[in-house]
This record gives C-alpha cells, structure tokens and sequence, in this order.
C-alpha cells in the first residue's frame, strides 16, 4: 500500500513527465476541462474493465486504473498552475 506522501510523489513525477512532452501549458478553462474529461474517461474505461475483468483475459486493469488516476490529478494541478500563472496573477 502506498502512503500519501508516495502517492503525491507521483502525481508530481506525472507533473514532470507532462511538461517534459508538452512542454509548459497555458490553455483557457475550458480548453482544460476537455483535457481533464479526456483523462477521466480513459480512468473511467480502466475503472469498468477491473470491475467487470472476469470478461477480459487481462489482468492489468487495475494498474492502468491506477496509472490513469494519477494522470488525472496531475491534470488537475496543470489546471491550478496554468489558472495561476495566467487568470489569478498577483499584481
């Protein structure tokens, strides 16, 4: 089981390895929902898959899951640096 601190230690690592293949992002909100749904519904496929996995032959789902669960909340925290960084500047 990891602890929490492991589990935002890899949320930053995806962070790193997100802006290591798209570079900074400075996309609108609502550029950055679709982004996020996109996100939520490969997490969402992954998630059906494990739970109904007697169907399917693989038994990597729950890794992918696990995998696609934390590419959501390094989105989430691009959303919040990118919100940051461009629509809340401190003067």
């Amino acid at each position: 089981m990891k602890t929490q601190s492991e589990i935002i230690a890899d949320i930053i690592q995806e962070r790193i390895n997100q802006e290591s293949k798209w570079g900074v992002q400075n996309q609108s909100p609502i550029e950055w929902c679709a982004i996020l749904m996109e996100e939520v519904g490969e997490m969402a496929k992954e998630a059906h898959e494990s739970h109904f996995k007697k169907y399917y032959k693989d038994t990597g789902q729950i890794h992918r899951y696990e995998k696609e669960l934390i590419q959501v909340a390094a989105v989430a925290v691009a959303m919040l640096e990118s919100l940051y960084r461009n629509e809340l500047k401190t003067p």
